[in-house]
């Protein structure tokens, strides 16, 4: 009976062994969401690019050309707006056209080609 009413929390062993444990969880966890954050603005900028190629191939059906556009004016040329923080560019030449997009927090820029066929 008496080392039940002596206990009456946790000792600072305890304590300090939950706090590591957290600690090396933390340590491990952060930059894998850090890179995991990274991939989803490449997809992002990715996804972006493969939109705005549908577009300038949209716009071309109509019109029999392709536009060049970025971002602050692929809206009203080709009717495609990038998602934000993404940095697009359009260039259009003679029966094809390039691309070229990136996030600002994404690692990867992205390369469209329409003579190879697509994203580089």
């Amino acid at each position: 009976m008496k080392a039940i009413r002596n206990s009456h929390g946790f000792t600072l062993i305890e304590l300090l062994v939950v706090v590591a444990i957290i600690g090396i969880l933390a340590a491990i966890a952060i930059p894998q969401f850090a890179l995991y954050r990274q991939r989803g603005f490449d997809a992002r900028a990715q996804s972006d690019l493969r939109n705005a190629a549908t577009a300038e191939e949209a716009t071309f059906a109509t019109g029999n050309a392709y536009v060049s556009c970025s971002e602050a004016d692929c809206d009203t040329k080709i009717g495609f707006k990038p998602s934000t923080g993404v940095k697009l560019s359009m260039t259009a030449a003679v029966g094809s056209f390039t691309g070229t997009s990136k996030h600002d927090q994404g690692g990867v820029q992205w390369t469209y080609d329409s003579t190879k066929g697509g994203i580089q």
